[in-house]
């Protein structure tokens, strides 16, 4: 456990404050390794909703029970990771950013957490029963998704889930929040990366908010 300092409360809704820790020592840099989101951190969480996450709790009940899950870019916690712990999984959270990953930790603190960049992450050095990346891969460039799922699929057991977030057709936008380029590389392009990682896809969810999940299973995982 590092020691940390307490600083302003920052409110998330019109009954919640929480108070974000200072940064442990693992996620103190000179510069920023989470693409923009640290500058954003405080006013991503007080926006962000519970849009997905009944998508996200569906899909932790198709895993089996007390599934040990990784969250990729984890953010806060709020809501996806709460959502897993809340249907019994495990739940191991990576992200970036000092100040989401401070919140994340308060909110699960049986968590496992990692301050890392998804680029860089070891995964925790292990295998999972599940992966889950929301509102992430499209952040990255078209090579370094085709690396993350091919990580991914390092980082789980034959027969496990992989959930991620990306609009169905091909499209390139500049995030509203951070202002940094964001690209999906479409259905079709993600049906190969997957396909070439060892996923076969099963379906692709659609939210309340007309956002799509692609949901694979790993039969032939990388070695």
């Amino acid at each position: 456990m590092h020691n940390v300092d307490l600083h302003c409360p920052i409110e998330i809704n019109a009954k919640t404050l929480i108070y974000i820790k200072k940064p442990s020592k693992e996620c103190t840099l000179n510069h920023d390794r989470s693409n923009g989101w640290e500058a954003v951190a405080r006013e991503f969480m007080a926006a962000r909703s519970d849009i997905g996450s009944s998508v996200v709790r569906q899909w932790a009940r198709s895993l089996p029970a007390r599934a040990e899950v990784v969250d990729i870019g984890c953010g806060s916690g709020a809501p996806m990771a709460i959502a897993l712990a809340e249907e019994g999984c495990s739940v191991f959270g990576i992200d970036a950013s000092p100040t989401l990953l401070a919140a994340f930790r308060q909110r699960l603190p049986a968590a496992s957490a990692a301050c890392e960049t998804v680029q860089d992450s070891s995964f925790f050095g292990r295998k999972f029963d599940g992966a889950l990346a929301v509102g992430l891969i499209f952040l990255l460039s078209e090579r370094e998704q085709r690396e993350l799922i091919l990580r991914v699929a390092n980082a789980l057991h034959t027969g496990a889930r992989f959930l991620f977030s990306a609009p169905r057709e091909p499209s390139a936008w500049n995030d509203l929040q951070t202002g940094q380029p964001s690209r999906s590389l479409g259905e079709q392009h993600y049906l190969r990366l997957l396909a070439e990682a060892g996923f076969t896809l099963l379906t692709v969810h659609v939210d309340e908010g007309g956002n799509h999940y692609f949901d694979a299973v790993l039969y032939d995982g990388c070695t």
